[in-house]
């Protein structure tokens, strides 16, 4: 599953997004955490993106990002169950692999966190508190919990890297306000993770009415011929994102301040339920060359596959 925006590619939350949630979620942790995540808040910033590029060099990549939440009735979706083993049992592990395994893969993720800090495992720690980040902030997107992820049922190609693209990319740092608070312990990942995924299906028809109706105002004149990163691109115009933002009353905002608390909060319950290992002698701890080569053939993969997918545009 991926985002459209024109003529430029993008992920899930784009990579200004992930990024931007990832490093805000750092300033929410204790003392006991922050300094160690302060002290590699580049690593979490950059890698923030990196389960979007495993998508081009991992076959099961994909479904970690989402869930097609429609495909199981009708909200609250009481059909599915919660648990991973009772879904395999009425489903099928094909079935919910097809459809989308984000808040399963969430909670694996943690498992891997929380054992990568009782291990005091420095590379797995940054890995995995990079990749949760990835994952908690999809399952925050209304379109990931939808088959109508880019709006192609509905005639609304591109609505996708629109909602959470373009918007957070053009008025993030100028509007959004990501003063939020202190991380909180969960005491329930599965239900946490469950209601914010609900929380999007649920958001799902706001997204896409909202959008039709703004565009027959604009009389679908929605598109311009606008500056990007030094590059004149045709893409959503300034006017019909501010317009669109505000219609939404500030959901992209909103949801990006839940994931920034959201991720945060992971990470701080990973590190409570590993005993809170001190952290301070992990600072001057560096990668291996296994790590550091594992990244650039990451890189080396995602820059092939994205010059490719340019060229067949």
């Amino acid at each position: 599953m991926g985002c459209l925006l024109l003529a430029v590619p993008c992920f899930c939350w784009g990579f200004f997004g992930h990024r931007t949630i990832n490093r805000n979620a750092v300033f929410l942790l204790p003392p006991e955490m922050l300094h160690f995540y302060k002290y590699h808040i580049g690593y979490l910033t950059d890698h923030a993106v990196d389960a979007d590029k495993r998508r081009y060099a991992v076959a099961n990549e994909g479904p970690r990002h989402y869930i097609d939440l429609d495909r199981y009735g009708s909200h609250p979706f009481n059909e599915l169950p919660r648990r991973w083993e009772d879904a395999v049992e009425k489903f099928g592990e094909d079935t919910l692999t097809a459809h989308g395994i984000v808040p399963w893969h969430i909670q694996k993720v943690l498992y891997q966190l929380t054992e990568a800090f009782k291990n005091k495992d420095y590379a797995r720690i940054l890995r995995y508190s990079a990749d949760i980040g990835h994952y908690i902030s999809d399952a925050h997107v209304p379109l990931h919990a939808s088959s109508n992820h880019n709006g192609q049922h509905t005639d609304q190609h591109g609505i996708h890297g629109f909602w959470e693209s373009r918007i957070p990319e053009l008025l993030a740092e100028r509007q959004f306000d990501f003063f939020i608070g202190s991380a909180v312990y969960i005491e329930k990942p599965s239900a946490f993770i469950w209601d914010r995924v609900l929380e999007s299906a649920a958001a799902v028809d706001t997204v896409l009415k909202i959008e039709k109706w703004l565009s027959e105002k604009f009389q679908k004149k929605t598109m311009a011929f606008e500056k990007r990163n030094a590059t004149f691109l045709r893409q959503y115009s300034s006017d019909y994102t501010i317009a669109y933002n505000e219609a939404l009353n500030g959901m992209v905002e909103r949801r990006m301040r839940e994931s920034i608390l959201a991720v945060a909060s992971f990470w701080y319950t990973a590190w409570v339920n590993a005993g809170q290992p001190d952290l301070s002698d992990l600072l001057k701890k560096k990668f291996s060359e296994n790590d550091l080569i594992e990244m650039e053939q990451l890189n080396k993969d995602w820059r092939n596959n994205h010059i490719k997918g340019r060229e067949h545009e």
